[in-house]
């Protein structure tokens, strides 16, 4: 008896050993892992072509390399690339993903899915789109990497490349616009440049997955300035003066009577005066500002309303007075038709080193 006890104590350990160890028979230790910053994708065959931006330490650099592969989806090409590789590809580490624009305008809404379903890449990466060959968008990036960082992904930090005419989208807000019904989304559109890494050539706007419209730089600051992003920085040229942003604030007051939306924002900007030709009052450049912030605006929001696209969020603000129904409708029937006045507050609170200024 004493015996059989024995035995079966010694099995319970064993077992007990056992389900211990059975949560870690998948780990991959850190050398053995392949670990890509960027990752670009474009359509292939009725499937994915996936290019993927390695940077590896090569004594006190860094040395990238690009590794391409095709598959019908991402985790396929994934498991075939990490086939003919000795490490295995962990894609958790991803900062940047560039998806072709063609790729965009068809839908990105079974790509963002399977991103966010399978959790493979951070909810967190960026990202961005590009009208190029993808093939020359990566090997320009190849070749002209600086030793101590990694393009696209220096391009988009904030304390290196980025400057607020550029959108900062990540993957969980385009999946958020794409189940949203009153808030759309915009991501980045970049190329490579003749004379630097990449130009910025605008935003692309997102609607329910799918490129619908595109909206320049200036009008990306703008953009970012009415979803209070800091635009603290840029520098805008009048006709008689340039000014720097130092700083900016919005506030919305939202109405919803007989099926019209009507939306007012009062935008203020903090300037610094940084040069002027001639001899220009307060007031005046005061005035050409807000002319020229306007005029962007109305020709942005003329466009957004005939996309069917709220990228500014706008549809938020009517969520407390709408019934879910109407919401449905936002962006078809009242979104369209919405009242949008914008009130630009301009505060020069800074003259630089010219002091001739009058009011």
């Amino acid at each position: 008896m004493n015996k059989l006890k024995r035995t079966l104590l010694k099995f319970s350990s064993l077992c007990i050993l056992l389900i211990s160890l059975c949560g870690c028979w998948d780990v991959k230790d850190i050398n053995h892992r392949t670990m890509p910053v960027v990752l670009g994708i474009t359509s292939e065959n009725d499937g994915y072509k996936v290019y993927l931006q390695i940077a590896e330490p090569v004594g006190d650099t860094l040395v990238t390399n690009v590794v391409i592969g095709e598959g019908k989806t991402l985790n396929h090409v994934i498991d075939n690339i990490s086939a003919d590789m000795e490490s295995r590809i962990d894609l958790l580490h991803v900062k940047v993903i560039v998806v072709d624009h063609s790729l965009a305008e068809k839908g990105l809404k079974d790509l963002i899915s399977s991103f966010m379903r399978s959790r493979d890449v951070s909810s967190k990466a960026l990202m961005a789109t590009t009208k190029g060959d993808m093939n020359e968008f990566f090997e320009g990036m190849k070749e002209d990497t600086a030793p101590i960082g990694t393009i696209p992904l220096d391009y988009f930090e904030k304390n290196a490349g980025w400057n607020p005419q550029i959108a900062l989208t990540r993957i969980w807000k385009v999946y958020q616009s794409i189940h949203s019904h009153t808030q759309d989304t915009a991501i980045p559109i970049i190329q490579l440049g003749e004379t630097t890494m990449i130009d910025q050539v605008g935003s692309a706007i997102i609607r329910t997955g799918k490129v619908v419209e595109e909206i320049n730089s200036d009008e990306t600051l703008l953009y970012n300035a009415l979803w209070e992003n800091s635009t603290q920085g840029m520098i805008e040229v009048l006709d008689e003066a340039s000014v720097m942003i130092l700083g900016n604030s919005v506030d919305y007051d939202s109405k919803f009577t007989n099926d019209q939306a009507n939306l007012t924002a009062n935008l203020n900007l903090n300037v610094m005066v940084l040069e002027t030709k001639g001899d220009p009052s307060k007031s005046e450049i005061n005035k050409q500002l807000k002319a020229l912030l306007q005029n962007r605006f109305d020709k942005m929001i003329e466009k957004l309303q005939t996309s069917e696209a709220d990228v500014l969020g706008t549809g938020r603000y009517f969520r407390n007075k709408m019934s879910p129904s109407e919401l449905k409708q936002w962006r078809s029937k009242y979104y369209p038709d919405l009242n949008f006045t914008l009130n630009i507050h301009v505060d020069i609170q800074n003259e630089g080193n010219l002091k001739t200024l009058t009011n």
